[in-house]
């Protein structure tokens, strides 16, 4: 069914309120459907959340300032003891339980284009296989599927999604029957949007019928549940845990029974995954504590001097923040309820395509306008109880967000062919290595065809494999 065109006299009167009258001075020369189309895109638009922010960051901009009290925050630290290992398998268990219970859900952000990896389709659909070449929702769905088949239960799994990569992400999973998954069990949704402004708080045109726009950020996900009926639908399947994770990290274990069980333990509304920090300067945000709550402060806001202060040979503000989390839903219908969300937007100057005098959209080569996004972790501070816990960075965390260098598909795939064969050696194949202790040979093992280190020993038995002698991938065939 058509939707119907918002008044154009409402949205005249709205932006002449606003000040924003400028997005209209190309009107007379646009089509009907180019007039419809500008109308729905103003008419979505929040001018009093949009006037208070262009107020907060542009007009009376304030500097960042850290709270005074900022402590570096607790953490469940890797096991060492054997008291240690005894309460993590106690952990998995619970897990596995809820698991099994049918309480949890799995929850991507999948909203980014590959543009920064010269790919042209969503970035869940880019083969990052060292071997199998799956995609990252390939690598994403064989963890899912082998943790249902694991605990007989079934495990929905909600895929938010953005207006740029929507329709060829739907596509995607149609086209590979959804990966192996039940349809009935992955739900898409599209997280909000936002509209860009110059530096002056203006609204931008990137072409004469259409907002410069951008996703709202990761913490939009969080209305947008509520929005898209997706929170509904997990209270009616029974679902009480949210397993939440971002497309570019490939090793991330979609649903971590140990993760799960100290997060219900806790009775925690929110829980993050951390890893230590390799230096000062590694772009991530780290946890810290103010007036009793839990905060991430980004890494581009602690001054340098905080940043590497150090406690012994450590960094004191040590714990890096790398967007795993779970959220109970109870907690993200209470952030959700009221009429404006919670979340803080936060600015951040870009490069922004728009319109030229004559009406011609130029890409400038300096930052011309501002972009508010809200983070998912923001919601940390509102949480009872949040656990902070601490994982191996070279099994669970490696992302992919550059083309080249470091956070990058050759690293990403170096690194999980480094666990892999980890995984080998830890199941007692002998793996040759090179002078430099580089592995010999690929290998790549699905958690379809081992989710455990049990699994995996039986396998390799079945298969007698007892030396890494070429390539070797343990792929879905082997479930």
């Amino acid at each position: 069914m058509p939707q119907e065109t918002p008044d154009e006299s409402i949205i005249r009167r709205r932006l002449a309120e606003a000040d924003q009258e400028q997005v209209l001075r190309f009107w007379d020369g646009l089509s009907e459907g180019g007039r419809r189309q500008l109308l729905a895109q103003l008419a979505r638009i929040d001018f009093g959340l949009l006037a208070e922010l262009i107020d907060e960051h542009i007009t009376n901009p304030k500097p960042v300032e850290l709270p005074p009290d900022l402590e570096p925050a607790d953490f469940i630290a890797l096991p060492t003891t054997a008291a240690e290992h005894r309460r993590r398998r106690r952990m998995r268990g619970l897990g596995e339980e809820l698991l099994a219970a049918g309480k949890v859900a799995a929850l991507v952000v999948a909203g980014g284009q590959g543009t920064r990896l010269n790919w042209p389709k969503p970035k869940g659909t880019y083969p990052i296989g060292p071997m199998g070449k799956r995609t990252l929702f390939e690598v994403f769905a064989d963890g899912i599927l082998a943790a249902r088949r694991a605990c007989g239960a079934p495990v929905p799994w909600y895929i938010m999604t953005s207006e740029a990569t929507d329709r060829r992400t739907r596509d995607f999973f149609r086209e590979r029957d959804f990966l192996g998954l039940p349809p009935e069990d992955v739900t898409f949704f599209v997280q909000g949007m936002m509209p860009a402004v110059d530096l002056e708080g203006k609204l931008i045109l990137e072409a004469p019928d259409k907002l410069a726009r951008n996703p709202n950020g990761h913490g939009g996900t969080l209305p947008a549940l509520a929005r898209e009926g997706i929170l509904a639908d997990m209270r009616d399947r029974g679902i009480e845990h949210i397993s939440y994770f971002q497309v570019d990290n490939p090793l991330v274990p979609p649903l971590d029974p140990v993760f799960i069980g100290y997060h219900a333990d806790a009775r925690s509304d929110m829980s993050s995954k951390m890893v230590r920090k390799r230096d000062a300067a590694e772009k991530i945000g780290v946890f810290c504590t103010s007036g009793g709550r839990l905060h991430v402060i980004e890494y581009s806001d602690p001054p340098g001097k905080l940043a590497r202060e150090k406690d012994g040979d450590d960094l004191r503000f040590e714990a890096g923040s790398i967007a795993i989390h779970i959220l109970s839903r109870a907690f993200v219908e209470r952030l959700t309820e009221s009429e404006r969300f919670a979340l803080p937007f936060h600015p951040a100057e870009k490069k922004i395509a728009c319109t030229d005098e004559d009406g011609n959209t130029v890409k400038p080569a300096e930052a011309n306008g501002i972009k508010f996004e809200m983070f998912v972790f923001d919601a940390l501070p509102q949480a009872s109880n949040p656990v902070v816990l601490e994982i191996d960075r070279a099994r669970e965390f490696s992302p992919v967000k550059n083309a080249e260098g470091e956070d990058s598909p050759a690293t990403a795939r170096r690194d999980m062919l480094r666990l892999d064969a980890a995984r080998l050696e830890e199941a007692g194949v002998d793996v040759p290595r090179d002078a430099d202790g580089q592995v010999t040979f690929k290998v790549q093992i699905s958690p379809l065809a081992a989710r455990t280190p049990e699994e995996l020993k039986s396998l390799l038995a079945r298969r007698g494999i007892t030396e890494l002698t070429d390539d070797l991938y343990l792929g879905p065939e082997e479930a």
